[in-house]
């Protein structure tokens, strides 16, 4: 039986201090893995680096991890594909695990969620903000992950040719779990060991910016792929508001048949018409939202799933 075809897809801005690790420790566990790294404009030695050591080297001149990834979806043909920060945080020795269960149990998805005693590994507020925003996600599409914003991946050829991505930067990472809860493709979570950054190597996440975007991006997705539920609040919102503002004039009417307040009446009927019509918005959206949905259902089905090879 013919090996996998095991492509490492690695997204990268000025690693030089660990890229040379990440492809040597990947190596080692998979020998047969064919490794890309995808350079995001780096100021240092990345792209040379990766190059000794072995690697397929590209640029991708749009800044930003979503235009990386973006890319190399576009580019790579492969069965599976390993995706890994550059930053040697990443457990390698996990990466046959993780395959093994996208490929026996013929998954889309394997994410590796993060396990570190190390404080300086997985900060306090890093984790606070990856459990908020996780939580927004599994209460909107529903819960299958812990840890939604994990960079070590494991993917089936038919997520990775049927994912509309659209992040820059960050949000990819929200992009791919919404993708697979809204889909409902079968995914699956497991514990990799996370270390610290090595001694010369910086973190290119920037806390409050990035988490604020990747907020941004869920409330977007949800009203893509959701719009009846969320214009359905909106419409509920301003009902509220119309009938606040027009009860105390409701009564006053009932009780001496004038109206005193014309132009508050005025404001509430307003509100009123607003509120229906995003409700028709969301209803018109709705439909739209599962036409794109049956669309990207169709493309996914032109693959088929991770054939059973050795690995």
């Amino acid at each position: 039986m013919n090996e996998l075809q095991i492509a490492l897809i690695v997204p990268c801005y000025n690693e030089a201090s660990t890229i040379e690790q990440v492809i040597r420790s990947f190596k080692e566990v998979l020998p047969q893995i064919e490794i890309y790294v995808y350079d995001n404009n780096s100021s240092d030695k990345t792209l040379e680096i990766a190059k000794t050591a072995g690697a397929n080297v590209y640029s991708v001149n749009y800044q930003g991890k979503g235009n990386v990834v973006r890319k190399m979806f576009a580019d790579i043909d492969a069965d599976v594909y390993v995706m890994v920060d550059g930053d040697d945080t990443y457990d390698a020795k996990s990466a046959p695990k993780l395959i093994e269960a996208l490929v026996e149990n013929k998954l889309d998805m394997v994410t590796g969620k993060r396990v570190s005693n190390e404080a300086e590994a997985y900060r306090q507020g890093h984790k606070l903000g990856n459990k908020l925003l996780t939580g927004i996600v599994a209460k909107a599409f529903g819960k299958q992950f812990d840890d939604m914003l994990t960079g070590y991946r494991v993917f089936s050829k038919r997520f990775v040719k049927s994912f509309p991505s659209s992040a820059k930067g960050f949000e990819v990472e929200t992009e791919l779990t919404i993708h697979a809860l809204e889909q409902r493709l079968p995914v699956a979570e497991i514990e990799t060991p996370y270390g610290v950054r090595p001694e010369g190597s910086e973190s290119k996440l920037n806390t409050y910016s990035d988490g604020l975007k990747i907020l941004r991006v869920i409330f977007q997705l949800i009203k893509e792929e959701k719009p009846f539920q969320f214009f359905s609040v909106i419409a509920t919102l301003l009902l509220l508001s119309s009938m606040v503002l027009m009860w105390p004039i409701f009564l006053t009417y009932i009780e001496t048949g004038l109206v005193p307040r014309f132009p508050t009446a005025i404001l509430a009927t307003g509100i009123m018409l607003l509120s229906f019509l995003s409700l028709a918005s969301g209803i018109i959206l709705n439909a739209v939202a599962q036409g794109r949905k049956e669309v990207k259902r169709f493309q996914y089905m032109l693959y088929d799933s991770v054939p059973k090879k050795k690995i």
